[in-house]
């Protein structure tokens, strides 16, 4: 991609209509690549998934749950990538937002790299020295840390395969432990995160931590099973109206 925009912009890298390089047709039919890519995917996995089940011991019904769990909590990280990715169409345009940010990519670190590319370059993302070439610039420093995770996952993930293999030979209570272990730990570095940066930030964790607890709690009735499924999206709403009313009540914010 980033060698479509350089080529686009080659005659006029100095305009600042970012805009008419950003939403060139060819950087849409990519976009709509990468889609058909991740549908692709997403439809092979859920196939490899049924045919699995069996051995892991998992019904149909069982399965069907698991997918929708992970649909609605889903949702709650999503409008946090969709609220970033609305600020910078003016920046990066549609297609550049929806192949990086909005399906591959983190949006915290794309907007980070294209900061600093630009400012290596002399140059201020949506300000006036903000050129086509600029955009360019940016959109490959995006582009090229996006192919370098896929990279790393392609190379570390047999490596990480055959010592999973290895660890379960040698225990194999560790394999149930570890993955467990591991996804505790990076919630919960995540969350260690936000405590430093205000009070806000605390009630928001402390109110979604509450909420997501009732609704395990509850969850254990045969009738508010459901509530398993929903609980991430319901602590992530909770704590954001909290946190929201917090700060419309003027609470301190560091």
């Amino acid at each position: 991609m980033p060698a479509i925009v350089s080529q686009a912009v080659a005659a006029g890298g100095g305009s600042t209509d970012i805009l008419a390089a950003a939403n060139n047709p060819v950087l849409w039919a990519c976009a709509a690549g990468v889609f058909a890519v991740i549908i692709l995917q997403s439809v092979i996995y859920m196939k490899a998934a049924r045919k699995a089940a069996p051995a892991a011991g998992m019904t149909p019904s069982e399965l069907k749950v698991s997918f929708r769990s992970g649909a609605v909590a889903a949702i709650g990280p999503s409008l946090a990538v969709v609220m970033v990715a609305i600020a910078l169409l003016a920046v990066f345009g549609t297609p550049a937002v929806l192949s990086r940010i909005g399906l591959i990519g983190s949006a915290a670190y794309d907007a980070g790299s294209a900061s600093i590319a630009a400012k290596t370059s002399g140059a201020e993302l949506g300000g006036p020295t903000y050129t086509q070439n600029i955009f360019a610039i940016a959109f490959f420093a995006m582009s090229i840390g996006g192919a370098m995770w896929m990279l790393s996952t392609l190379i570390l993930t047999p490596l990480m395969k055959r010592g999973g293999t290895k660890l379960a030979k040698v225990n194999p209570a560790a394999m149930s432990i570890v993955p467990g272990a591991a996804l505790l730990g990076a919630f919960m570095a995540l969350g260690a995160a936000e405590v430093p940066k205000s009070s806000i930030h605390v009630l928001a964790l402390g109110t979604s931590a509450a909420v997501m607890g009732v609704c395990i709690f509850l969850g254990k009735r045969p009738k508010l099973s459901w509530l398993r499924e929903w609980g991430l999206g319901f602590a992530i709403v909770a704590a954001l109206a909290v946190a929201f009313m917090a700060h419309t009540a003027g609470a301190p914010a560091a």
